[in-house]
């Protein structure tokens, strides 16, 4: 415990990291982020189609009884 440093003074500076790391690591989550907001588009459209269509066929159920 007396090797770690006690203050960020005493510890040791790394350099920042390059843009090539930087994108490597942002790459991934990138796609992932996008699958999930795809899907979420998908899914809220498909909600969007089926309220639609429930509510045109509204006024016909009554128009036939």
């Amino acid at each position: 415990m007396s090797s770690e440093p006690k203050n960020s003074d005493d510890a040791p500076i790394e350099p920042p990291a390059g843009p090539a790391k930087a994108e490597a690591a942002k790459k991934p989550e990138s796609k992932r982020t996008r699958q999930i907001v795809t899907g979420a588009a998908i899914g809220i459209g498909s909600a969007a189609l089926v309220a639609a269509l429930l509510y045109a066929n509204r006024s016909r159920k009554s128009d036939r009884t």
